[in-house]
C-alpha cells in the first residue's frame, strides 16, 4: 500500500491500494445483491481482478431486522490476480443493527465500518438481539465507524421526486452506493447506464436510483467525515475480451457452446430448486440456439424427459442439487443401463434433507459416484471456479456424446452464485465433439444396438426412426451386443464389468495433471471444487516462505486421472481440504492404499486461505520434524 500526493476534490487525500475487500449487509429487501453486483461490474470494466460471494439468507421471508434475514455481498478487487473474495472484509456497509451483529466479527481491525443510523431504534436492536446500543457502549471500538442516516439523506436527495416514502427509502441503497463509488475512485456512468436498462419502463425509479447514487457520491465528496478516497490500480491481465461471470452462467454457456461445436440441440428437463434455478432461467435465453427448456412437475419427471431427449437423438440434459439429485437416483440408472448420453448438474448447497438451501458444501460426491441401486457407474467432473464451470460443462458435454455414458458435474452455490473475470475462449479452438449416429441399416441385417468401439466400448446412438435400427432399451438387463433381456449370470456379469471399463476408458483421453509448484516434496495439497482459490492462495504464501509444497486440483474424479497415484507418491504427506467430511480422501485411501489427511468443513461457508495456510504450516513442521528426526 502506498501513500501519493494526488487529491480529490476539496483537497482530499487520494491514497493508492493494491486491493480491497468490500462486504454489504443488510436485510434482503435494502437491496444487498444489487447494490454488490453494480459495484462489481463497474470494477471489473476498470480492469481490476475481482472475485465475489453473494450470501443469502435461508429464510424466504425472515422477519425484517432479525439475524436469519441479513443478506450479504462481499467483493473483493485487486491490482493483482486473486483467488478468493477475501477472508475479512476492510469496509462493512451495515444497513441495520441485525447486520452489524452478524458480521462485525469478521470486518478487519481498524477497518472502516459504514453505518445506516436510520434503523437503530429500541425495536431495531431488540430484534438484533442488542442489549444496548453498540454506538455507544464501547464495542465499536478498534473501527473507523462512519455513521450516517441513510434514509434521512436519501429522502433529502428526493424530495422532489413523486415516489412516495416507502419507495423512495428503498433507494438508500444507491445512496451508500454513491459514497463508496467516491471512497474507491470509481465511475459512476456503468451503473447509471445498468439503471436505466434494469428500470427502462419505470423513468420516475430510474430517476430516483440515479438522483440518490450521484447524491451520496456528492456527499462523500463534500462532508468532513471522509478524509480520503482510496484507488486500486487496474490487474494485469492476458490480452483479449472479458466478461464478468458467476458460475451457473459459465456451466450454460459451456453446454451450448459444445452443442454448437457437436452440431446437436440441447433439451434440459428441470425442476426449480436453489441453487441450480439459475440454470434453467439461463438457458431458456437461448432457444434462438436450438436449446428446448422444459419446467417438470417434479424432479422425477425432469430426469426422464431429458432421458427421453437424449434418446431421441439430442444432448439430454437436466439440472437440480442434491436432494433432487436423489430423487433422480433411478432414473439415472436407467440411462446407465441404456447407455445414452445425459448430463446431470448437481448444484450442492448444505444438507442433509433441505438442509440450508442458500449455503455451499460439497457433500453429494459419494452421492453422485455410488448413489444408485445395483452397480450403476457414472463419470463425475467437478468445477473449480466459476469461469472452470464453462469448460466443466464443455467437457462433461464431449465425454457424454463420445463416450454414450452419463456424466454428473458437481458445482456448489459458491461456484454458482460467485462472480469473476473470464476471458472469452476463441470459439475456433474449442476442442471437436464428434456426434456419430449409426447409419441407417441394411437390408435383411438386424441391428445390434450394443455392438462398440473397440476403443471406448460406446455403443451406437441410434436415433428413433432410422431405417432399419429397430431395437430393444429399457430398465431390465440387456443381451450384449444383441439387446435383447437377459438374465443370464454369465451376461451381467460381463456387462457389469463393460459398463465399468466404459467409464474407465475415459482416463485414456484424460491429459496428466498440472502440479502447482514441483512434482515431488513434502507436502501435496490435493483439492477439487470450490476450495481450489483458498488452496492457491496458502500455498502461494508457504512456497513463498520456502517450504517445499505444491498443489493440484482434480476436475475428473470418476475415473481419476492415470497419473495421480504417481504424483502423491512425491511427497511425504498429502493433504486434501474438502467442504465435507472427508468423501474423496476416503476414496483415495481406498484406491492408492495412501493415508491422504482430510481436513473438514462443513459450516456452510467457504474455506478462508488463513485458515487452510494455519493448518498447512502445522503439517509441513511436522514433517520437517519427521525429516529431521
Amino acid at each position: 500500500m502506498t501513500t501519493t500526493t494526488t487529491t480529490t476534490g476539496h483537497d482530499k487525500g487520494l491514497q493508492d491500494l493494491d486491493q480491497v475487500v468490500i462486504r454489504f449487509a443488510g436485510d434482503s429487501g435494502d437491496g444487498m445483491q444489487l447494490t454488490g453486483d453494480q459495484f462489481t461490474r463497474t470494477t471489473a470494466l476498470m480492469g481490476n481482478d475481482i472475485a465475489t460471494f453473494p450470501d443469502f439468507p435461508a429464510e424466504i421471508r425472515a422477519p425484517a431486522g432479525t439475524l436469519p434475514g441479513v443478506s450479504a455481498f462481499q467483493l473483493r478487487f485487486s491490482s493483482f490476480d486473486i483467488h478468493t473474495p477475501g477472508d475479512a472484509p476492510d469496509v462493512l456497509v451495515a444497513m441495520n443493527p441485525a447486520a452489524l451483529k452478524v458480521h462485525l466479527k469478521e470486518l478487519k481491525r481498524d477497518g472502516i465500518l459504514l453505518l445506516n443510523t436510520a434503523s437503530f431504534g429500541p425495536l431495531d436492536l431488540k430484534k438484533a438481539k442488542y442489549d444496548a446500543d453498540p454506538r455507544s457502549d464501547g464495542s465499536l471500538s478498534g473501527w473507523r465507524v462512519i455513521e450516517v442516516d441513510l434514509e434521512a439523506r436519501t429522502r433529502e436527495a428526493l424530495a422532489s421526486s413523486p415516489l412516495d416514502t416507502r419507495s423512495k427509502d428503498r433507494c438508500k441503497n444507491m445512496y451508500a452506493l454513491g459514497i463508496l463509488y467516491w471512497m474507491f475512485h470509481r465511475d459512476m456512468a456503468p451503473t447509471e447506464k445498468a439503471i436505466a436498462q434494469k428500470f427502462a419502463k419505470k423513468p420516475d425509479i430510474v430517476a430516483a436510483n440515479l438522483a440518490a447514487m450521484q447524491a451520496g457520491h456528492a456527499y462523500a465528496e463534500t462532508t468532513e467525515i471522509f478524509q480520503t478516497a482510496y484507488r486500486v490500480a487496474p490487474a494485469p491481465m492476458q490480452p483479449g475480451t472479458y466478461r464478468n461471470i458467476m458460475g451457473n452462467q459459465a456451466l450454460c454457456l459451456g453446454l451450448v457452446a459444445a452443442a454448437q461445436k457437436a452440431g446437436i440441440e440441447v433439451f434440459l428437463g428441470s425442476y426449480p430448486i436453489t441453487p441450480a434455478s439459475d440454470i434453467l432461467h439461463q438457458l431458456s435465453t437461448y432457444k434462438h440456439l436450438g436449446v428446448v427448456t422444459f419446467q417438470a412437475e417434479d424432479e422425477i419427471a425432469a430426469v426422464a424427459s431429458a432421458i427421453g431427449a437424449s434418446y431421441a437423438g439430442k444432448l439430454g440434459v437436466t439440472s437440480t442439487s442434491g436432494p433432487g439429485l436423489a430423487l433422480k437416483a433411478e432414473a439415472i440408472g436407467l440411462a446407465v443401463m441404456a447407455e445414452l448420453p445425459l448430463v446431470v448438474l448437481n448444484v450442492q448447497r448444505a444438507g442433509p434433507s433441505t438442509g440450508m438451501p442458500t449455503k455451499t458444501q460439497q457433500a453429494d460426491l459419494l452421492q453422485a459416484m455410488f448413489g444408485r441401486n445395483g452397480e450403476s457407474p457414472v463419470a463425475v467432473l467437478a468445477a473449480s471456479t466459476p469461469a472452470d464451470a464453462f469448460e466443466v460443462g464443455y467437457e462433461a458435454v464431449r465425454i457424454a456424446i463420445e463416450h454414450m455414458v452419463p456424466v454428473v458435474v458437481l458445482s456448489d452455490g459458491y461456484i454458482a452464485n460467485g462472480s469473476e473475470p473470464w476471458l472469452l475462449p476463441d470459439v475456433d479452438k474449442l476442442p471437436a465433439i464428434t456426434v456419430k449416429y449409426a447409419p441407417p441399416g441394411a437390408a435383411g441385417v438386424k441391428f445390434e444396438p450394443y455392438a462398440r468401439d473397440p476403443k471406448t466400448l460406446a455403443r451406437p446412438w441410434a436415433r428413433p426412426g432410422t431405417p432399419g435400427l429397430v431395437h430393444r432399451i429399457g430398465g431390465l438387463e440387456k443381451q450384449d451386443v444383441t439387446g435383447n433381456i437377459s438374465y443370464d449370470p454369465d451376461n451381467h456379469q460381463h456387462m457389469i464389468d463393460t459398463r465399468a471399463q466404459k467409464v474407465a476408458n475415459i482416463a485414456d483421453g484424460l491429459p496428466p495433471l498440472v502440479a502447482f509448484g514441483e512434482r515431488t516434496g513434502d507436502v501435496l495439497v490435493l483439492g477439487w471444487g470450490s476450495p481450489r482459490g483458498a488452496i492457491t492462495a496458502a500455498v502461494q504464501r508457504l512456497q513463498k516462505q520456502g517450504h517445499r509444497i505444491s498443489a493440484a486440483f482434480l476436475r475428473h474424479l470418476n475415473p481419476l486421472p492415470k497419473d495421480l497415484g504417481e504424483l502423491m507418491r512425491g511427497f511425504r504427506r498429502v493433504v486434501l481440504p474438502e467442504l465435507n467430511k472427508g468423501q474423496l480422501a476416503m476414496l483415495l485411501r481406498a484406491k492408492y492404499l495412501i493415508d491422504v489427511h482430510s481436513h473438514s468443513q462443513v459450516n456452510g461457508q467457504p474455506f478462508k486461505s488463513h485458515d487452510i495456510e494455519s493448518h498447512l504450516a502445522k503439517v509441513v513442521a511436522e514433517v520437517t520434524q519427521e525429516v529431521q528426526r
